[in-house]
């Protein structure tokens, strides 16, 4: 009987996933929407984010534009943006915020290869951990249906683990290009 792998596939999607969303807020000189994805602002006694009170464009290849709903709401999103210490210039009118990437120095670039592969690890630590978990269940099977469990778990880290690698050098490739 073979071993099902199918939640511990699923885990490990997770984990994939997770890394392509971090990755993602990490810019890499060019205007992309989703590096303000994990920043709140102060709405009405509550904190929302940004995509919930704005329409957030691309205006030119290093300018987001953040219209609010409420221009009221301009002042809070600048002072997020700003607060947030993503290395944006923040510029506001009474139409709303403009977030302007700077160029990527060498040394930015370098330092943000650096948090690219830091980030590499935390997940790589994460399959380890969850493939030592799917392991440990693995325990009150028959001796040959555990080895042929643990070949198929094995497998499936290696895959994962080439996966992230498949991310990792395609976000280094657009950080080092660009």
């Amino acid at each position: 009987m073979a071993y099902n792998t199918t939640n511990f596939k699923a885990e490990l999607k997770k984990i994939e996933e997770w890394l392509s969303k971090e990755y993602g807020s990490v810019h890499t000189g060019r205007a992309t929407p989703m590096i303000l994805d994990s920043i709140n602002v102060e709405s009405y006694g509550s904190y929302m984010p940004i995509k919930n009170i704005a329409s957030v464009s691309i205006e030119d290849p290093k300018t987001l534009r953040i219209a609010p709903w409420d221009k009221s709401q301009i002042k809070a999103i600048e002072g997020a943006i700003s607060a947030a210490n993503l290395g944006l210039s923040v510029l506001s009118d009474s139409d709303g915020v403009r977030a302007i990437f700077p160029m990527l120095t060498t040394e930015n670039r370098s330092k943000l290869v650096k948090i690219l592969k830091e980030k590499l690890e935390d997940a790589r630590i994460s399959v380890r951990k969850e493939r030592q978990s799917e392991i440990d269940k693995t325990t009150d099977l028959p001796e040959d249906d555990a080895k042929n469990a643990k070949d198929d778990i094995q497998k499936c880290v290696n895959e994962v683990n080439a996966n992230l690698e498949a991310i990792f050098a395609k976000k280094e490739t657009d950080l080092m290009t660009n």
